[in-house]
C-alpha cells in the first residue's frame, strides 16, 4: 500500500468512532500492537527531541525501504508513534520525505491533542523525515 492509501484507511477507521474517547482507545490499542524497538536503541541517542514523554525511534534501511521501530514510556504517545510507524514504515526514503501527512488534520488529531502532545507529534514527523532524508542521501 502507498502512504496515501494507508492514510485513507486510517481516516476511514477513525470515522467509525463517534467520540474522541473511542478514538483515544483506538490510538492506545495501536500502541499496544507496535512491535517493540530493540533494547539497544532505547538510549538517549534515539530519543526524539521535542516530546514531553520519552519516545525512542530507530530507522533501518532494508531492501530499499525505511523500516521504523519505536517505543514510548507513555501510552497515548506510544499510540501516536505507532500511527506514524504504520503510515511511514516500509516505504522508500524519497516517498517518506515527499509525503503529505494529511491524515493528521483529517482525523482531527492535531486539534484534540494537548499542545505538548501536538508538538511531540510534529517532532516525530520531523525526525522520521530527517532519518529518511539521511538514508536517501546515503543510497
Amino acid at each position: 500500500m502507498t502512504i496515501d492509501e494507508i492514510q485513507d484507511e486510517l481516516i476511514a477507521d477513525f470515522s467509525f468512532f463517534d467520540d474522541w474517547m473511542a478514538k483515544y482507545e483506538y490510538i492506545i490499542q495501536l500502541g499496544r500492537e507496535l512491535p517493540l524497538i530493540d533494547d539497544q536503541f532505547k538510549q538517549d541517542a534515539y530519543l526524539i527531541k521535542g516530546c514531553q514523554s520519552k519516545v525512542w525511534l530507530h530507522a533501518d534501511h532494508q531492501a530499499g525501504q525505511v523500516v521504523f521501530t519505536a517505543d514510548s514510556d507513555a501510552i497515548i504517545t506510544k499510540g501516536l508513534v505507532a500511527l506514524m510507524v504504520k503510515v511511514l514504515s516500509g516505504h522508500t526514503a524519497r516517498e517518506i520525505v515527499e509525503s503529505d501527512l494529511y491524515f493528521i488534520d483529517q482525523i482531527g488529531l492535531q486539534e484534540h491533542l494537548s499542545p505538548t502532545r501536538a508538538n511531540g507529534l510534529l517532532s516525530m514527523v520531523k525526525q522520521m523525515k530527517l532519518y529518511a532524508a539521511a538514508l536517501n542521501a546515503n543510497v
